[in-house]
């Protein structure tokens, strides 16, 4: 018995330990648990979900815009060419009443020959063809204005909807952002940053749905695309220090090849806030990615503790841990 009591407190506490290790594991590993950049999955899940319907209704207002540009034409020209005709019709509405009390029948008997009798037949002919052709015109330069104005209206209320959702989409952004401290933010800017090559864009003006589909060339995974093209628009723009994009992660969209992190300093990431000429680095960074934002299909920037998106500008991002965690010592891009 006495033998037994060491084996027995040690199989208690090893019993403790796991029960401890579960606990620990339980409580670090929620739905809204931090990631390693900061924030939440919950917060980026709301940020991608407002980006991405914000850039759609940018893309529908814009179309609209568009069509209705080309509408304002059409109904214009048709405009035109209906007051150009207007002359004409008023002219075949004068013949119709100076004639329509004389019988046609009599009106060519009475021609007195035959010569004069086909001369009649003909201008007849032709006099019924030209008033033909010239009401046929009229009215379809009318039809043609009528419709451009009832799609013009349609166009109108098409604008306001998406200006609707882009303001909700704003608002949800928003809101997300001020769960961690997103108030406005003065946000980084440079007038001399360069101008970034368009990524590739669908017939209508929205981006192409991509996967992770390329070779990475900052890590063994991969990435989409229109992430490549930005990061090497980055790298053609001078920003050449030490990056990395896709990393396995339980949240965000470096482990769906969306993302890459840009070291400020020139020897690769460090564990303290970017100073001096870093700092400075990493300002014009966030300034390249915001200013090439609707070029390159860019969802959010962060840099020192702001993120920058389309529908809100820079705002702060307050999040708490290490300088990866409030991004200080690298930039986070973020794509659509």
């Amino acid at each position: 018995m006495a033998a037994s009591l060491p084996r027995r407190c040690t199989a208690l506490f090893a019993l403790l330990a796991a029960a401890v290790a579960l606990v620990l594991v339980a409580s670090a590993s929620p739905a809204s648990a931090a990631d390693p950049e900061g924030g939440t999955k919950k917060l980026r899940t709301a940020l991608e979900n407002a980006a991405k319907g914000y850039d759609a209704a940018k893309t529908k207002l814009a179309n609209s815009k568009k069509r209705q540009k080309q509408l304002t034409e059409a109904l214009k020209r048709s405009e035109t060419n209906a007051a150009a005709l207007t002359s004409q019709v008023n002219a075949v509405a004068t013949r119709v009443y100076q004639m329509g009390r004389v019988n046609t029948v009599n009106l060519l008997l009475g021609s007195g020959s035959p010569n004069n009798f086909m001369e009649r037949l003909q201008s007849l002919d032709e006099l019924a063809k030209m008033d033909s052709g010239t009401l046929t015109g009229y009215r379809n330069e009318i039809d043609t204005a009528k419709r451009a104005k009832t799609a013009l209206d349609a166009e109108v209320i098409e604008q306001q909807s998406q200006v609707n959702v882009m303001a909700k989409k704003k608002r949800e952004a928003e809101v997300a952002l001020a769960e961690v401290g997103g108030g406005a933010a003065g946000g980084f800017v440079d007038p001399n940053s360069a101008a970034a090559k368009p990524a590739p864009r669908n017939s209508d003006g929205s981006w192409p749905k991509e996967s992770c589909t390329v070779k990475d060339p900052t890590s063994d995974g991969c990435i989409t695309p229109r992430t490549l093209h930005a990061y090497q628009e980055a790298r053609a723009a001078g920003f050449t220090r030490y990056t990395v994009c896709f990393s396995e992660r339980s949240s965000g969209e470096h482990p769906k090849g969306r993302a890459c992190d840009h070291s400020a300093a020139a020897g690769g990431f460090e564990n303290a806030a970017a100073t001096g000429g870093d700092k400075t680095y990493g300002d014009r960074l966030a300034a390249f990615y915001v200013k090439n934002a609707d070029e390159l299909g860019v969802m959010y920037v962060i840099w020192y503790r702001q993120i920058w998106m389309p529908s809100t500008g820079w705002r702060a991002y307050s999040a708490t841990g290490d300088p990866a965690a409030v991004h200080t010592n690298h930039v986070h891009l973020s794509m659509l």
